[in-house]
């Protein structure tokens, strides 16, 4: 009787050692779960460390603060990268207002000018490019803002469609000489939205701008009550597989006599950055962009 008193002991003594152990195994891992998340989440170089001396669950600690190690290291490698690409492009910026603008003021000199008929279309289409460059380079400009990721956004409730309504219609005249008949459907009931109104004015701006040179002759506009907002337009130079890649940053679609710039890229920024979605689908040869806000 004594003996099985004593392998019933020794059996409790051992179940208590192996629970103990699982136990701190168990908490460990947990830690190492903790540990991971809040690394990553922040900008640290602390390490992992666990309250354990099970040789496995220190190799595997061990393994995972190298790759924290390595992934920091790439996280570095871009941020460096990222802001030397801002940087070149603010430059580049920067040097193309200068001679853009001293183009334009001889543009205006011409102007005034007794010129024949023909070189007055030459004229023409010289000023129209040089509007497109200065656009350009005002995009580029707020494209190197945008990618800092430490934008400040400050937010006020905002009546979507008093905004809606405005873009609309600083793009009339616009839309009246490249013969665009806009279809708008505003919700009677009035949206509000907590958003930075200069970021949300810059995208509609964006996405009309974009509208005015590629549509193919209409436009519609929607605003759902819930605070979609949808444009449809006809795209001819369109494709399904392109639409899935317009707001890349560093995309374009080009045909003999066009080319998007970066506007989209810069909507899609700063639509996310007010905590909104921004989606683009290609049906029936229609370009379709929503916003929900």
């Amino acid at each position: 009787m004594n003996i099985y008193l004593g392998i019933i002991f020794v059996l409790i003594i051992i179940l208590t050692i192996i629970s103990a152990r699982f136990y701190l195994i168990k908490k460990s891992i947990k830690e190492i779960e903790v540990s991971t998340r809040e690394i990553l989440k922040s900008d640290t170089n602390s390490l992992i460390t666990i309250s354990t001396d099970n040789k496995e669950v220190k190799a595997l600690a061990k393994e995972l603060n190298i790759e924290l190690k390595n992934i920091r290291e790439q996280r570095l490698q871009y941020e460096n990268g990222n802001q030397e690409l801002k940087k070149i492009i603010t430059n580049i910026s920067h040097d193309m207002r200068t001679p853009l603008t001293a183009i334009k003021g001889y543009i205006d000199l011409l102007k005034e000018e007794n010129i024949e008929e023909k070189q007055q279309e030459y004229l023409r289409i010289i000023e129209r490019k040089t509007g497109d460059l200065v656009l350009l380079t005002e995009q580029l400009f707020e494209f190197s803002k945008i990618m800092d990721t430490e934008i400040k956004i400050e937010k006020e409730n905002c009546c979507i469609n008093g905004m809606l309504e405005d873009a609309l219609t600083n793009y009339y005249t616009i839309f009246k000489e490249k013969n665009i008949i806009p279809d708008i459907n505003l919700c009677e009931e009035k949206v509000y939205r907590m958003v930075d109104r200069n970021a949300i004015n810059r995208v509609l701006d964006n996405i009309l701008s974009n509208i005015s040179k590629y549509s193919s002759g209409d436009l519609k506009a929607i605003l759902e009550k819930n605070g979609k907002i949808i444009f449809s337009n006809k795209a001819e130079a369109l494709d399904a597989t392109t639409v899935q890649k317009i707001f890349n940053r560093y995309f374009t679609v080009e045909n003999a006599k066009k080319s998007t710039g970066i506007g989209l890229a810069i909507a899609k920024q700063l639509v996310e950055l007010n905590g909104g979605s921004i989606t683009a689908q290609y049906e029936n040869g229609y370009l379709i962009i929503e916003i929900i806000l």
